[in-house]
């Protein structure tokens, strides 16, 4: 899949809220911790407090996130960010993002979700190759914007995907911002802008084989230090 791996149903189950917090809550450590404290001169952590207001995240939950990334708070744990790999159920590349305070646990969860679903932990390099890295944009598309490739190439943006009003803007990674600020300019409203992996092929399964990957990439999902997924699955 070009665009990070999406579980449909997370924003529906209320069950998961929690769940959903601690993520956000770590994404906002992290963006501040790298970024800086202000929201308004750090776009990941801008985005990243919008995501959680947009949840319902309470407000002091949010500040205690920004100082604790800006080093104002030191309640003993340090969120860091670590990437896996390895490959799912029927050979489908998987490059996990996570964002955890206790990497002796993560590894060790992640592999034995693999082992579970028959797929395979792998060691760091082992499907990057199968992935191009990118910077990616996904903004909503104004109404006065009628052809989102024509957009594309006047930000300087590599390639554009369409889903309904959604534009997902591929870039060179070091070109991320700047094309950022152009589809603004343009009207755009930015919803998601990082650093990303995009597929270079895609994986080619039967519909049975389809909704297996599916299943163990809910499984990812859920594990509380998960934080982006990406994957070679044909859609």
């Amino acid at each position: 899949m070009g665009k990070s791996w999406k579980n449909p149903k997370k924003a529906e189950v209320a069950s998961k809220r929690g769940a959903i917090f601690s993520k956000l809550v770590k994404e906002i450590v992290v963006a501040s911790k790298l970024g800086g404290m202000d929201p308004g001169a750090n776009p990941r952590l801008r985005m990243a407090v919008d995501a959680a207001k947009a949840v319902s995240c309470p407000k002091d939950t949010i500040e205690r996130a920004i100082k604790k990334g800006g080093g104002l708070l030191d309640d003993g744990k340090m969120v860091e960010e670590l990437t896996y790999e390895g490959y799912a159920p029927h050979q489908v590349g998987v490059i996990i993002e996570c964002q955890t305070d206790n990497r002796a646990r993560t590894a060790p969860d992640l592999k034995s979700l693999f082992n579970k679903a028959g797929g395979n932990f792998g060691e760091t390099g082992s499907v990057a190759w199968m992935f191009d890295r990118v910077g990616l944009i996904e903004a909503v598309k104004p109404e006065a914007v009628d052809d989102a490739e024509e957009a594309a190439i006047n930000a300087g943006a590599s390639d554009v995907e369409m889903e309904e009003q959604n534009c997902f803007f591929y870039t060179e990674p070091e070109e991320l911002d700047q094309v950022r600020k152009e589809l603004v300019k343009m009207g755009f409203e930015p919803l998601v802008c990082e650093l990303s992996y995009r597929s270079k092929n895609r994986t080619v399964v039967t519909e049975e084989q389809k909704q297996e990957v599916l299943d163990f990439l809910e499984k990812l999902d859920d594990h509380d230090d998960t934080h982006r997924i990406h994957c070679t699955l044909g859609e």
